[in-house]
């Protein structure tokens, strides 16, 4: 749960998650009409943690599923 979490950690992950978007937007420029497959999720390391995500674009979002502090 993201409330558990030390702020520090969430703000990196959402600072990395800002980077995916907009990466994500100029690789898939369709938007809702992109008709490919989904890229394959990753992994992603930040300051204090690491974090799990998908992108999906016809729902132009980048999920992120899981979320690990050390």
């Amino acid at each position: 749960m993201i409330g558990d979490a030390p702020p520090a950690l969430v703000a990196e992950v959402e600072k990395r998650a800002d980077e995916l978007v907009r990466a994500a937007e100029a690789l898939h420029i369709e938007g809702t009409a992109y008709s490919g497959y989904s890229p394959n999720g990753g992994t992603a390391l930040v300051p204090g943690g690491m974090f799990e995500y998908q992108v999906i674009p016809r729902h132009e979002r980048v999920y992120i599923l899981q979320m690990t502090a050390w």
